[in-house]
């Protein structure tokens, strides 16, 4: 029976604090770029920006039950998926909701008149800025060419490669 030393750490396992669990956000919020954004239910949402302090920020129109749902700092959950075997992140937040004409102008990208037929002075839009309590992340160490080629090796030769990694963010 193999023992496991709890002082040792996982050889696939690193928890990031403050600007590298950020980074890590903005990596895989990048790739992903898509979320489900979870209040009372789950919804698709398209990041608009991560920022210097991990906050995510979205555009939403506000006569929506959901966004309602948000309320004055409302807990969120968002789950990404970068690629089919790579990039997956989760995020806990709180949520908060403005009208910041500012935010929603260096948010703004023409594609959104497609929801906000009034452009960027449309009355329904609002801003949602999640700031991240906590989450967890699955990636691969070296990227994903390296992993599909360790995955193949492995493959052929009966051998577990694995080059996955993962853990704890906290911003």
């Amino acid at each position: 029976m193999n023992s496991i030393d709890k002082n040792q750490p996982e050889k696939n396992h690193e928890d990031l604090q403050g600007p590298a669990a950020v980074a890590k956000i903005r990596e895989l919020v990048d790739r992903a770029e898509t979320c489900f954004f979870r209040t009372e239910g789950a919804r698709p949402m398209n990041v608009r920006r991560v920022d210097d302090r991990g906050s995510l920020w979205f555009l939403a129109a506000n006569d929506t039950h959901w966004v309602q749902e948000l309320g004055a700092g409302g807990p969120v959950e968002l789950f990404f998926q970068g690629s089919p075997h790579s990039g997956f992140l989760h995020l806990e937040g709180r949520a908060s909701l403005s009208r910041d004409k500012a935010k929603i102008k260096e948010l703004w990208e023409p594609t959104l008149n497609t929801w906000f037929t009034e452009g960027q002075d449309d009355p329904r839009i609002a801003v949602i800025e999640v700031a991240p309590t906590g989450g967890h992340y699955w990636d691969h160490k070296h990227g994903g060419l390296v992993a599909g080629v360790k995955m193949l090796i492995g493959a052929a030769v009966g051998v577990t490669l694995d080059d996955s990694i993962q853990g704890e963010l906290k911003v």
